[in-house]
């Protein structure tokens, strides 16, 4: 007995369109992600990228940094005098400051007798002043031991192991001399910090200048 052909079952209307609407979907969700790539993309511009400049001051040349020297004020009104120092230490403690006091003198302002002193009278100003060293030695000397970070230039640059033969070196142990007795250099009143005019260190603008000795500004604490 032939057997009647099979007829083929008609799919469900609901089932078809649940179908479509899940490749709809994934349609969207391939278009959106190709969307986000392509703003994340636009953003972070053509690869490799490059990470810009860091944001670092230009160093000023000499003519530069004077001028902007200059354009800061002296304020001397803030120039109070410096006080005395007496020396208290015995003959050889005494030799010694008077080295050290001498040796920054000399490599600091070469053989200009006044320049040399107030070198001398800054340092002492910092033995008397709250985060120094209390000796004097010590203050010429602080920061020494490391690469970066010393007080007075010489003393970590190597400038030190060359010592020189200098006329300058008489004068400045003089003038060693009587600022351990005594003897105060006014010109700079109670100042701390110094530079040369033409640079310009990162601590200025935080200190008040209060005199200039030749190329040399001197700045107390504000």
């Amino acid at each position: 007995m032939a057997q009647r052909p099979t007829r083929p079952r008609p799919r469900r209307p609901g089932k078809r369109r649940a179908a479509d609407d899940l490749s709809s979907e994934r349609w969207l969700l391939l278009l959106g992600v190709v969307a986000v790539i392509i703003v994340v993309a636009g953003t972070i511009g053509p690869w490799p990228h490059r990470l810009p400049p860091p944001n670092v001051a230009k160093p000023l040349t000499m003519a530069e940094a004077r001028v902007s020297n200059a354009a800061v004020p002296i304020e001397r009104g803030r120039r109070l005098p410096a006080l005395r120092y007496r020396f208290r230490g015995g003959p050889a403690a005494r030799a010694q400051a008077v080295e050290c006091l001498a040796t920054a003198a000399l490599y600091e302002a070469g053989d200009d007798p006044r320049g040399q002193k107030a070198v001398i009278q800054v340092i002492l100003n910092r033995v008397r002043a709250p985060g120094f060293p209390r000796t004097i030695c010590g203050v010429v000397y602080q920061g020494s031991a490391r690469e970066t970070g010393c007080q007075f230039s010489f003393t970590c640059d190597g400038s030190i192991r060359r010592r020189p033969v200098h006329r300058g070196w008489a004068a400045a142990r003089q003038a060693a001399r009587r600022a351990l007795s005594g003897h105060v250099f006014g010109d700079v009143g109670r100042a701390t910090h110094y530079h040369t005019d033409w640079m310009v260190p990162y601590w200025r603008d935080s200190l008040t200048k209060v005199a200039r000795v030749r190329t040399h500004l001197f700045y107390v604490r504000t």
